[in-house]
């Protein structure tokens, strides 16, 4: 029983960090759209943050609550 809760809570979880994630790419996508040059900076900082959103879930996943 403990498992199922522990999967569902963990599933919940990276579904609201994808859903974060999504919003960060959309959020700048909106930004960057408008203008005709992005500077490699502002591209780097959004994979940066896209990363640390997916690697902090991942790494949560892993570790046993």
């Amino acid at each position: 029983m403990t498992d199922t809760v522990d999967l569902t809570t963990r599933t919940e979880h990276q579904d609201a960090v994808i859903a974060e994630a999504l919003t960060v790419i959309d959020g700048a996508l909106g930004r960057m759209m408008s203008r005709e040059l992005v500077s490699s900076g502002e591209v780097a900082d959004l994979l940066l943050d896209v990363r640390t959103l997916l690697t902090t879930s991942a790494t949560s996943a892993t570790t046993p609550a």
